[in-house]
């Protein structure tokens, strides 16, 4: 996209053709818009987790004064990897009125408790998303896992923009940029397969060896 606004205005027409009836869609706090949640439920008849920052004010403010020290935990997970330790909970409420966001019905707290294996320094960090899922839809572990499944997808991204520098790219021509975002994702499925877990590693390593890049292919085959 060229920039920041025409991401907002491709929404609609990226979607429109899809098949979205029953789907949850998952989006960032840049498409935090009323519009999109709008357009997801009414005309696609679809559902939404959205994450809240400041840029949507009333409702991050409405949902940061929720009594959540008061709501049960719903959900805890573990993970090791990428040089840290990372614990999240997540806490489900389903609100008590409509939270200045078209079709909510829920909040969700995510508190995500991260320690660097290295230097052993310790993180959190608290977030909010709302969504038109009931409980009956999906409980604090459906929940949690349709914010993991969209943060699994923000990542692969973060590697083709920073690592690869896709942004940078200067390839605009017919279907050359398709071409080489598929080359960029086969890379990252190889030195995954290969077993790195930082990108960062890998491109320096092959950068560096070229000659030893045919053992990603042997990897992955």
């Amino acid at each position: 996209m060229a920039g920041r606004s025409s991401e907002i205005t491709s929404f609609k027409p990226l979607l429109s053709g899809l098949d979205l009836n029953g789907r949850t869609v998952t989006f960032d706090a840049l498409h935090t818009q009323h519009d999109h949640a709008r357009f997801l439920v009414e005309t696609k008849n679809a559902h939404y987790v959205a994450l809240i920052k400041d840029n949507r004010p009333k409702p991050a403010a409405f949902l940061r004064t929720l009594p959540w020290s008061d709501i049960p935990l719903g959900t805890r997970s573990r993970e090791r990897g990428h040089g840290r330790d990372e614990i999240r909970r997540l806490k489900a409420a389903t609100v008590p009125h409509r939270p200045a966001f078209p079709h909510a019905v829920q909040a969700l707290q995510i508190v995500r408790r991260r320690r660097d294996l290295r230097t052993g320094k310790v993180t959190l960090e608290r977030l909010y998303s709302l969504t038109n899922h009931t409980a009956q839809d999906a409980d604090p572990t459906r929940s949690a896992q349709i914010i993991r499944g969209h943060w699994a997808i923000e990542a692969h991204h973060h590697v083709r923009y920073r690592t690869f520098a896709e942004d940078a790219s200067h390839v605009h021509t017919g279907t050359v940029p398709r071409t080489m975002a598929s080359f960029r994702n086969t890379a990252i499925a190889l030195a995954r397969l290969a077993g790195w877990d930082n990108m960062a590693a890998p491109t320096d390593y092959y950068r560096s060896h070229p000659d030893h890049a045919l053992d990603l292919i042997m990897t992955g085959s």
